[in-house]
């Protein structure tokens, strides 16, 4: 049987990075989109150049990395801003995760995760991957877990979010869900534990 294909995504606070680290406890090959995303925009990262030459050098740091404080403050005061910035990163986070899957399949992976934080706001992920999986829980829930967390004020975690699928549109995605809602850390694993019968693993 060929190794399954796996989107899992959820919104910030959903839980969805503890759900990963479960599946891939119980053998899934993982693939974090977002990682390798920061590995462009690093000091040396293979999206470096390409930012300097859109942006400018104002928006490289002296060590070489892109500035992230300057990008975000543009991206949100400029949406094309973002558009540029995603057109010369996500073609590469493409061909980086393209190569590691194919990396994971000569290993013998029965089931390939592809943690992708922006699946449905992407549009292109879908077509890549045999089922999406989505970490779901309230928004209120959200919101909670990440001023928890982090320290951030409820005002900009709800500011994050909104710039994120809603709700509605990633559940609209899913052909499975975990609803990650008022559950301890066992009866999260044991949701996490009927998805991976379903994935082979």
């Amino acid at each position: 049987m060929p190794a399954r294909r796996v989107g899992l995504t959820g919104g910030i606070g959903s839980g969805k990075t503890t759900v990963v680290q479960m599946l891939e406890q119980f053998g899934a090959a993982v693939i974090d989109a977002d990682a390798i995303s920061r590995g462009t925009t690093a000091a040396g990262g293979t999206a470096i150049g390409a930012i300097a030459a859109r942006f400018g050098a104002g928006f490289i740091t002296p060590e070489g990395a892109l500035d992230r404080t300057r990008m975000r403050a543009q991206a949100y005061a400029d949406p094309q801003a973002r558009k540029h910035l995603e057109d010369i990163i996500h073609p590469l986070v493409g061909r980086e995760a393209a190569r590691q899957a194919e990396a994971a399949l000569a290993a013998g992976a029965a089931c390939i995760v592809f943690d992708i934080p922006l699946l449905v706001e992407s549009g292109r992920w879908r077509a890549q991957v045999d089922r999406v999986l989505v970490v779901d829980c309230s928004a209120q829930t959200q919101v909670d877990r990440v001023v928890a967390r982090s320290g951030l004020q409820p005002s900009e975690v709800l500011a994050i979010m909104a710039a994120q699928a809603s709700r509605a549109q990633r559940l609209a995605a899913a052909d499975i869900v975990i609803c990650n809602e008022g559950l301890t850390l066992g009866q999260l694993r044991d949701k996490v534990v009927q998805v991976a019968r379903r994935l082979g693993l």
